[in-house]
């Protein structure tokens, strides 16, 4: 059985003693003193600290033992299945990383002049076409620093789009799925947009009686992803297009399940006018609190006019930043995004291949059926829309059965998991889904790991109908128990820093 390392480990800032030290820079040297003069005195006043900033003072082994500690406490992509749907936690290549850390990416400065870093901007130029190619698009924005970021900026260019013609008043309303994810009626909103919601259907696709009922005049462009949140392909897409286009609007892709359709199918060819590209869920970058991300926007050729400044162009002879765009929708960030994990996904794609890429749709769709269908049937779980319907990158099940019968609810199943030595997978989404478990194993693990999340599932559901006190108050093999999920997540009582921390200790002290 799994079990946890438990380190009774404090908080950094509890750690070491005054005047210790890991790393004692050198003096600056007399003739850079006299190039570059007084440096306080080049910072302004209002800006120059009154005291040194609270920070531990601890020597280099100190911080070592300390991260390594939290390291072990600690459940990450390399230690095993993730299967976190929606998210495609999938192994990330060491030597992707081991070439964003090049020192020759390092040294590079964005304000360089663009004669001399030809290479960085040769390699980002390819990865736009190589994206647009795989998307369907003409061209591609680099700029987005995350999906999120990558549907404000599709949103944005919805924007422009109607503007230019002279429509924007008019177009107000965003359409969006009842199982979107949750960030699309955000980025619609933060855009200016009024959200609509379009119901699913029995079958857990687009209602496409109930969109022709919706479009109208309004109508600026429907949000989408394709297979959507329940792991099924949306049959009718090409109709959806058809309905959305002749009312005027455009089909934005949401690209977060992009990974199962890969060298499949293009999002361009069902009728999308612009797409966002997770880089860190399909390119094999980090994830989450695994660093940075990167969001790709690609647009059909009669939106590429609206994309942010600068664009990247080629005239045969060398690369350079094009600022001439007076109908671009300005720049969403500085600089040209986040490079060295856009590097990543370049060796990913480099390294993969048109028929790798293939191979990484066709077995993350395998794996997800294979998990459904070796967890169909299991008493307390439901499969529900489409119970025969082949999924793609993911499955949803409802554990309802489950707590109508026993109490024990889709929390407390992936509570129990821990206790196996396995991340759980995603709870109580898409909305729509009653007690969900969102499953996405990916193309990365292997079937023996597939067979482990497998039986723990199933006995879990087996402890729950003989045992039931045992799972709801799981799990015991952790370096954490069980938190006060209310405590943790409410404004008065959550601690998201270390100032946050000090200011709550000394609210409850007496």
């Amino acid at each position: 059985m799994f079990r946890q390392a438990s380190w009774n480990e404090p908080l950094i800032f509890n750690l070491g003693r005054a005047g210790r030290r890991g790393f004692i820079p050198p003096k600056v040297e007399k003739t850079v003193k006299e190039a570059v003069g007084d440096l306080e005195g080049l910072i302004p006043e209002k800006m120059r600290r009154k005291s040194p900033p609270r920070l531990p003072e601890l020597s280099e082994p100190e911080v070592v033992r300390h991260f390594l500690r939290l390291s072990e406490m600690n459940y990450g992509v390399d230690s095993g299945l993730y299967p976190l749907g929606s998210c495609t936690m999938k192994y990330n290549p060491k030597i992707n990383e081991e070439l964003a850390a090049s020192q020759k990416l390092g040294m590079l400065h964005p304000y360089q002049d663009e004669r001399t870093v030809q290479g960085i901007l040769e390699i980002l130029y390819r990865l736009e076409r190589w994206l647009a190619e795989i998307t369907g698009m003409a061209e591609v924005c680099l700029q987005p620093a995350a999906g999120a970021h990558g549907e404000f900026l599709g949103a944005l260019l919805i924007r422009a789009y109607h503007k230019h013609g002279g429509e924007l008043s008019q177009r107000t309303d965003i359409l969006i799925p009842d199982s979107a994810h949750g960030t699309n009626p955000a980025s619609a909103a933060m855009a200016g947009f009024n959200v609509v919601v379009i119901p699913s259907d029995k079958d857990g696709c687009v209602d496409v009686e109930a969109l022709k009922a919706t479009v109208s005049k309004k109508t600026a462009g429907l949000m989408l992803t394709n297979p959507n949140t329940l792991g099924i392909f949306e049959k009718n897409i090409e109709e959806i297009a058809k309905i959305v286009h002749e009312a005027g609007g455009l089909l934005y892709y949401d690209g977060a399940n992009l990974n199962p359709i890969l060298c499949k199918v293009r999002p361009g060819d069902m009728g999308f006018d612009i797409v966002h590209i997770n880089i860190h869920k399909t390119f094999g970058t980090p994830h989450g609190g695994g660093g940075p991300g990167a969001g790709p926007v690609g647009v059909k050729e009669e939106l590429a006019k609206f994309l942010p400044v600068p664009r990247i162009v080629f005239d045969g002879r060398r690369y350079r930043l094009d600022y001439d765009r007076p109908h671009s929708v300005g720049k969403i960030r500085c600089f040209y995004g986040n490079v060295a994990v856009l590097l990543k996904a370049y060796a990913y794609i480099l390294s993969l291949g048109f028929e790798g890429l293939r191979e990484v749709a066709e077995v993350s769709v395998l794996n997800a059926n294979y998990v459904l269908h070796k967890l169909k049937g299991v008493e307390g779980l439901a499969l529900p829309y489409g119970e025969n319907t082949p999924r793609k990158h993911e499955c949803v099940f409802s554990a309802k059965p489950l707590k109508v019968k026993t109490e024990v609810s889709a929390l407390d199943v992936a509570k129990r998991l821990l206790d196996y030595g396995l991340h759980a997978p995603t709870i109580y989404f898409p909305l729509i889904v009653e007690e969900a478990l969102m499953i996405e194993p990916t193309e990365t693990f292997e079937k023996e790991e597939l067979d482990r999340f497998v039986e723990a599932v199933r006995e879990i559901c087996r402890e729950a109908q003989t045992s039931p006190e045992k799972v709801l108050k799981a799990p015991y093999n952790t370096a954490v128990s069980r938190i006060d999920e209310v405590k943790a997540s409410h404004p008065q009582t959550m601690a998201l820093s270390w100032r946050m921390y000090l200011k709550r200790r000394a609210e409850a002290k007496p």
